[in-house]
């Protein structure tokens, strides 16, 4: 089974463009089984707004207290998770949103419970369930929430936890959606970086502000196993006639194209 993870920021759901449907339509006509992950962050740092709560972060993850759990629980799952399956279904792609918690598709352990309170990292990913909703043809659309053994929920880094879906389904590949149809250097796509090269372009200058953490993050996954890891764009064609448009990144030596 050829399989693609695809991750899909909380600010980019809604940006979602009719060319990113249709290149979801085309590989799924190619073969391809998809399963979504998704964030929320928008979406959790405007109900935080409303009940007057000051988000922390500790390195890039977001401090979470009982309450900012269930507040990160109720839009991941309620909003985040609702818009993505509705705007999938709507262009005629079947898809079966879930909690990443539910049946324990995700079980993970706390990262440091008195840093950051309960914020986890994945251990172990049941792909039984995936694996089902995928042979009748389901796209599963999972929330980055896990739980540990003992029935605790934890909130993930959904870069993160799409990384370990990738891993456990030996996806073919991890594909971050974002605003931008990948790496530019002279305004031309760069379709192919290995990670010395990634961290030479920051050095130089050429991957710059808000780039930076998105590469950092594909080779953060790109390390954790998963073979092939892309930067796409949610706003035009990310697959068109075969092939795949924006920034992969590989472990072996690549080219600078």
């Amino acid at each position: 089974m050829d399989i693609l993870v695809i991750k899909c920021g909380g600010s980019i759901i809604n940006e979602l463009s009719e060319f990113f449907f249709h290149s979801i339509k085309q590989l799924q006509n190619r073969g391809y089984h998809i399963v979504f992950v998704h964030g929320g962050g928008p979406d959790i740092n405007s109900m935080m707004e409303k009940f007057e709560i000051e988000p922390i972060f500790e390195g890039g993850l977001r401090k979470t207290t009982s309450e900012v759990l269930g507040i990160v629980e109720l839009m991941l799952a309620g909003r985040s998770n609702r818009s993505l399956v509705h705007k999938l279904e709507a262009h005629g792609i079947k898809a079966v949103g879930l909690n990443g918690s539910d049946g324990g598709i995700l079980t993970g352990e706390y990262i440091d419970e008195q840093k950051l309170g309960a914020v986890g990292e994945i251990q172990q990913v049941n792909t039984e369930l995936l694996g089902l909703l995928l042979e009748k043809g389901y796209c599963p659309v999972l929330t980055p929430i896990s739980i540990t053994g003992a029935g605790t929920k934890l909130n993930v880094n959904a870069d993160m936890a799409a990384g370990s879906v990738a891993k456990a389904l030996c996806a073919d590949m991890c594909l971050f959606v974002t605003d931008v149809k990948g790496v530019l250097k002279d305004e031309q796509i760069i379709e192919r970086l290995t990670e010395a090269e990634t961290l030479g372009l920051i050095s130089d200058g050429s991957i710059h502000g808000g780039m930076i953490p998105k590469v950092n993050t594909a080779l953060s996954v790109l390390n954790k196993g998963v073979g092939e890891v892309m930067i796409v764009s949610g706003k035009g064609h990310f697959y068109e006639a075969g092939q795949f448009i924006g920034t992969k990144f590989f472990q072996e030596e690549g080219v600078i194209q």
